[in-house]
């Protein structure tokens, strides 16, 4: 091969002899998303230069030009005055070629004992981390949010459903709460990711550690993290932390979408419990009296995304020999369109619960609908009448049976025909079954008794504030 007398490429072009084609600088740049890392790589670039300078690796005075260059920078690109350039690929070399025009030779002693291998999944676990705790900030302010509405509504009754069926009667804090221990476990498991991710890989360089004297556990401490990474090869190849920060952002958007779909079926005409407030419904272009839902389907839309994402990178990872290659640049676009559309998703969620007007006339009216106290009226029988449960459950078939031929419900039988355990049950069971009391005869820890969701609602208080 001929001696590359032309500029081929200022990073590695030095034993090429034709400039790259333009489709190959277009697939192989990463510069459009990962200069979100921007931030990240100066801090990383800070630290690292003055580890090598505290080894002797590199001068005081070269690594207070370093410093200084990258102090430029930093101010450049905080006030969007930097140019970011396709020609040096990525983030790392953008900002060390820069760092090369501001502060000449000394520049080119920043890479000393690191590769942009080790360099990017630094920067990407940096992201990652402040990523993670800025979606629990989302978090815990839509918890806090519930946590208010629920307890205005702690006695407003609703139905409970199964299979999309009218099953028992609720309070409507108890299914809001319900929401509140999901993104309990989701923030939970994001927290919990930052203990795995915990580790610094810079120093493993491209992929074998490198023959410097550096000090890994100065630019761990320096950096944040709670030790550097054990295994160079694994270093700089793994993906974990953004498989499981994705996988993470799924689960939490799939409860998101759950409630993206209560809240559609809830403010459709078929239920009218809720009335979405204007700033966060549209209109129809065609139907003037439409108003649509669209902020709670396009949560629940999100969750195509937010599967696509996580098992796009999985895809990508599952079939790649140690340790790094070019495929793990795709890294970073599901990883950036996750956390933009849960964080978006999160505050929407937070919108409408503020904003949302409950119809407590037409939950009670759907109450009093498909004998909802069915299954309470066979405990009480069970309790009261020491019955065994099979035996109470053919009984009140037996008068769900007789109401429904008289297109009516259990509770607008005469005591006679409620008189199936003999002994004036028929009176007991007529004063039973007021509809107030579906929720305020439940005991159990956990239920939907206002004494339970109170006390749920004390405790999620505590955790919030």
């Amino acid at each position: 091969m001929k001696k590359n007398k032309k500029n081929i490429n200022p990073i590695w072009g030095s034993n090429f002899n034709k400039q790259s084609n333009p489709l190959l600088e277009k697939i192989n740049s990463s510069i459009d998303f990962d200069k979100r890392l921007a931030l990240q790589d100066i801090k990383v670039s800070e630290v690292h230069s003055l580890m090598l300078q505290k080894k002797r690796i590199i001068s005081s005075s070269e690594y207070k030009l370093i410093l200084k260059g990258l102090k430029k920078i930093k101010a450049l690109i905080l006030n969007n005055k930097f140019e970011f350039n396709k020609k040096y690929e990525d983030i790392h070399m953008n900002i060390e070629m820069e760092l090369h025009n501001l502060i000449g030779e000394a520049a080119e002693k920043l890479h000393t004992a690191r590769s942009r291998n080790d360099q990017v999944v630094t920067d990407f676990k940096l992201w990652i981390i402040q990523a993670t705790k800025e979606i629990c900030s989302k978090i815990t302010d839509l918890q806090k949010t519930i946590v208010k509405k629920s307890s205005l509504h702690i006695k407003t009754i609703m139905p409970g459903f199964t299979h999309l069926q009218s099953a028992q009667i609720v309070s409507l804090a108890h299914h809001l709460m319900a929401y509140y221990e999901m993104l309990k476990r989701d923030k939970g498991r994001f927290l919990d990711s930052i203990n795995r991710m915990n580790e610094c890989p810079l120093g493993s360089a491209a992929l074998a550690g490198t023959s410097f004297n550096i000090d890994r556990g100065f630019t761990s401490k320096k950096l944040g993290f709670k030790k550097p990474t054990s295994n160079s090869m694994d270093s700089v190849s793994d993906r974990d932390y953004a498989l499981e920060f994705l996988s993470n952002i799924a689960i939490c958007g799939s409860h998101l979408s759950r409630f993206g779909e209560d809240i559609t079926i809830w403010a459709s005409d078929q239920f009218k419990f809720v009335n979405l407030s204007d700033d966060f419904s549209t209109g129809s272009s065609i139907m003037p009296q439409k108003k649509n839902p669209d902020s709670a389907e396009l949560i629940r839309g999100k969750m195509g995304r937010f599967s696509g994402n996580f098992f796009s990178l999985l895809t990508t990872i599952k079939g790649l020999p140690l340790t790094y290659s070019k495929d793990l640049q795709e890294d970073k676009e599901p990883v950036f369109d996750s956390y933009d559309n849960l964080v978006l998703a999160l505050e929407v969620s937070n919108g409408i619960i503020k904003g949302i007007k409950i119809n407590k006339k037409e939950m009670l009216k759907a109450c009093n609908k498909n004998n909802l106290m069915a299954t309470d009226l066979a405990d009480w029988l069970v309790i009261n009448y020491n019955l065994p449960f099979r035996k109470a459950y053919k009984m009140i078939a037996g008068i769900i049976s007789i109401a429904n031929k008289k297109n009516c419900q259990i509770n607008d039988l005469t005591t006679i025909e409620l008189n199936i355990a003999g002994n004036d049950s028929g009176k007991k069971i007529k004063k039973f079954l007021k509809i107030d009391n579906s929720i305020n005869y439940k005991q159990s820890s956990g239920s939907t008794s206002p004494k339970e969701v109170k006390k749920n609602i004390q405790i999620a208080k505590r955790e919030l504030y």
